[in-house]
C-alpha cells in the first residue's frame, strides 16, 4: 500500500529549505519548518512570506491561498516536533558530518516508518543513510533553486533503498507538480555532474587567458542558446559553493574533469565568491545585486586599435547550407558578394536556395520585398575561382577536410589580390595549417559562423600566431556590418563553443553508457534543471553523431585529456550508421518523424 505523506518536516530554512517548505504547503501538506535558533527561524519565515507575496503580486497565487499556505507551515526550533512526521527532508549546509549527525538525531526521534530525504546536490546519499538504523528508507530528493519555480527533482536511490519508498517519493514529487528523474547515488547526480564539468572547463579556459570572460559568456549564450554564460553562472552559484561541489565530485569520481580549476580555489580563498560578495569573475554594484559594473578587466573602447582594411566585395566559396547562409547574410548587409561553387549546376542551385530563403523572409515579414531585390542584385553565383580576384575578403566554406581546405588556400594564394583577407569557417581544424599553405599567413584568419548563419548571431574570430592585427580589426568590423556578435579566440581545437560543448555532450553519453540514467531522464534534467534549450541527446541527434564524433576526436588529439576520449557508445552508434535525425535513427528513433 502506497504511503500517504501528509506531514513533512523540513530541516534547514535557508533559501532552498524555505522554498521546499513553500512547495509542500502550497500542495496541501502540513509542514514543520525547523531551524536551530530564533534568528534563523525568523529568517526562514521571512523567506516564505516574501516568496508568497511575490506569487500573489504576479497573480500566481490568490491572497486566500497564500494565507492558507502559511497556515499549513509550523515554524519551530525543536527537532522533537518531527516525531510524527511521515517524511523529513533536510536542507542544511553541504557538509557530510552535519547531515549524518542530523539524521542520527532524527533516527532516535521519528517513527520507524518515517522516510528520510536529503536535498544534497553532491554528497553521497549512501554515506548519509548509513548513519541511521533505516538506510533502506533514506533517499535523495534534490530540488533545484528556486524550488517553487524549478520543475526538476532528482530522486536518488542507494543500493539499499526500498522500492516502495522510491515509488512513494516519486509519486509525491509528481503530486507537487514536479518532473521527477530517478537516478543512482553517483557524484553530482545528473545535472551537477554534467553542468559543473562544463563550468570547470570554462574557468580553466579563462584562467589560461584563452578568451575574455565576456567572450566566453557571449559565445555560450549566443552559440548554444544557454540562458547564462558559464562565468556569470559561477558567480551566481557562488565560487565557494562551486569549489565544494567540484571537490566533492572529484573525491568520489577521481575524474580529472571535476578537479576544481586552481583559479576557483584562489578566488574562494580571496573572498571573491561571486555575486553574493560583490565580486567574482565580474564586479557587481553591491553584494547580492546582479548589476555588473566596469572593473580593470572590462574592455575599454575599441577592441582593436589598429585600423582595418576596406571591404567592398566579398567572396564565399562553397555551395552547401553554411556557404549559402553566409552569402545571404553578406548581401542582406548590402555588400557585393560572389559565391563560388564547383560547377554551374551547383552555382545555380546555390542561388535558387538563397532566393527561396529571402522569399520566406519576406513572407514572414522579416524583410521588405525591396530589400530582397537589392540583396539579390548584389549576389553573383559562379563556378570559376578566378572571379574572386578582386575581392577584399574571401571566406571558404567547403567540406571539413584539412587536405581539401589547404589545397584551396594554395589556389587562393595565387588568385587573390595582395591584402585580401583569406578566412576559413572551419569549426575544428587548425587555421594555421590553412595559413601556412599560402605565402601570406598574416592575412589568414578563422571566421566561424554558426548554423543557420542568417539566424545565429555569434561568430568566433580565430587568430593564429601569424594573423596580422589589422586583419583582426577588418574581420571584427565586417562582423559588425553583418549584424553579428564577434568573439576573439586563439587557434585551438574547438575554439570556445565546441571546446566547452562537446566534452559536456561526451560526458552525457558516458553517463548513458554506464546505465546511470536514461536518455530521456538526462535530457529532462538538463532542460528543467539547467534551463538548456535542448537536452544533450536531442542536440546530438540534431548535430549528427558522426559530426560530434569527429569534433570529439579532434579535441582529444589536441588536449590529450583522457576525459575527452569519445565514449565507445558514440563510436558504436556511428559505426552502425545511427547518425541522428538525418539517418532516421541516433540516440532515438526518428524514422516516423
Amino acid at each position: 500500500m502506497a504511503r500517504d505523506f501528509k506531514t513533512v518536516g523540513v530541516v534547514g530554512l535557508g533559501t532552498m529549505g524555505a522554498g521546499i517548505a513553500e512547495v509542500l504547503a502550497r500542495n496541501g501538506l502540513h509542514v514543520f519548518g525547523v531551524e536551530m535558533d530564533a534568528v534563523s527561524l525568523n529568517r526562514g519565515r521571512a523567506h516564505v512570506a516574501h516568496s508568497t507575496r511575490r506569487a500573489v503580486a504576479k497573480g500566481k497565487l490568490s491572497p486566500e491561498d497564500a494565507a492558507a499556505l502559511l497556515d499549513r507551515i509550523t515554524f519551530t526550533a525543536e527537532l522533537t516536533d518531527l516525531a510524527e512526521a511521515d517524511l523529513v527532508i533536510e536542507a542544511i549546509p553541504e557538509r557530510l558530518e552535519l547531515k549524518r549527525s542530523l539524521f542520527q538525531r532524527l533516527d532516535a526521534i521519528c517513527r520507524d516508518e518515517t522516510v528520510f530525504a536529503t536535498n544534497t546536490s553532491s554528497l553521497s546519499v549512501t554515506e548519509i543513510s548509513v548513519a541511521t538504523s533505516r538506510p533502506g528508507r533514506v533517499v535523495g530528493i534534490h530540488f533545484f533553486n528556486p524550488a517553487p519555480v524549478m520543475k526538476l527533482v532528482e530522486i536518488v536511490r542507494t543500493v539499499v533503498t526500498e522500492p516502495d519508498v522510491l515509488a512513494d517519493v516519486e509519486a509525491l514529487a509528481a503530486r507537487l507538480g514536479k518532473s521527477p528523474v530517478v537516478i543512482g547515488d553517483k557524484a553530482g547526480f545528473i545535472a551537477n555532474a554534467l553542468l559543473f564539468g562544463y563550468l570547470n572547463h570554462a574557468a580553466t579556459m579563462y584562467e589560461a587567458r584563452y578568451a575574455t570572460r565576456e567572450d566566453i559568456d557571449a559565445a555560450m549564450r549566443l552559440g548554444c542558446g544557454l540562458p547564462m554564460g558559464p562565468l556569470t553562472l559561477l558567480d551566481l552559484i557562488g565560487l565557494d559553493t562551486a569549489y565544494e561541489i567540484l571537490d566533492t565530485m572529484y573525491k568520489q569520481s577521481r575524474d580529472r574533469l571535476h578537479a576544481p580549476a586552481p583559479i576557483l580555489k584562489q578566488m574562494k580563498t580571496a573572498g571573491l565568491l561571486g555575486r553574493k560578495s560583490g565580486r567574482g569573475f565580474y564586479t557587481y554594484e553591491q553584494p547580492g545585486v546582479p548589476t555588473v559594473v566596469p572593473d580593470e578587466s572590462t574592455p575599454e573602447g575599441a577592441r582593436h586599435a589598429v585600423p582595418g582594411r576596406a571591404v567592398g566585395r566579398i567572396a564565399v566559396i562553397g555551395s552547401g547550407t553554411m556557404a549559402n547562409g553566409i552569402a545571404e547574410v553578406c548581401v542582406k548587409a548590402g555588400i557585393a558578394t560572389v559565391q563560388i561553387a564547383r560547377d554551374e549546376r551547383k552555382a545555380g542551385a546555390a542561388r535558387a536556395a538563397i532566393e527561396r530563403s529571402l522569399a520566406k523572409a519576406v513572407e514572414r515579414g522579416k524583410l521588405e520585398d525591396e530589400q530582397r531585390q537589392r540583396a539579390l542584385a548584389l549576389l553573383t553565383c559562379a563556378a570559376t575561382l578566378a572571379d574572386v580576384a578582386d575581392c577584399d575578403v574571401v571566406i571558404e566554406s567547403v567540406v571539413e577536410d584539412l587536405e581539401v581546405k589547404t589545397a584551396l588556400f594554395r589556389e587562393l594564394d595565387g588568385v587573390c589580390k595582395p591584402g585580401a583577407v583569406l578566412a576559413t569557417t572551419t569549426s575544428s581544424l587548425p587555421v594555421i595549417d590553412c595559413a601556412m599553405a599560402t605565402k601570406r599567413p598574416q592575412d589568414v584568419v578563422g571566421i566561424h559562423f554558426f548554423n543557420p548563419a542568417p539566424v545565429m548571431k555569434l561568430v568566433e574570430v580565430v587568430r593564429t600566431v601569424a594573423t596580422a592585427p589589422e586583419v583582426l580589426t577588418t574581420v571584427h568590423e565586417l562582423c559588425a556590418a553583418l549584424g553579428k556578435h564577434a568573439v576573439d579566440c586563439g587557434d585551438r581545437a574547438g575554439f570556445i563553443v565546441n571546446a566547452l560543448l562537446f566534452p559536456y555532450l561526451n560526458d552525457a553519453v558516458r553517463m548513458l553508457q554506464a546505465h546511470y540514467a536514461t536518455a530521456d531522464g538526462i535530457d529532462t534534467a538538463m532542460k528543467l534543471g539547467c534551463g538548456y534549450p535542448m537536452g544533450p541527446f536531442e542536440l546530438l541527434d540534431v548535430v549528427g553523431l558522426d559530426v560530434a564524433l569527429a569534433i570529439e576526436r579532434v579535441l582529444y588529439l589536441e588536449f590529450r585529456e583522457p576525459g575527452f576520449a569519445p565514449a565507445p557508445l558514440l563510436e558504436h552508434l556511428v559505426t552502425a550508421g545511427y547518425l541522428g535525425r538525418k539517418a532516421g535513427r541516433g540516440f532515438r528513433d526518428h524514422s516516423a518523424a
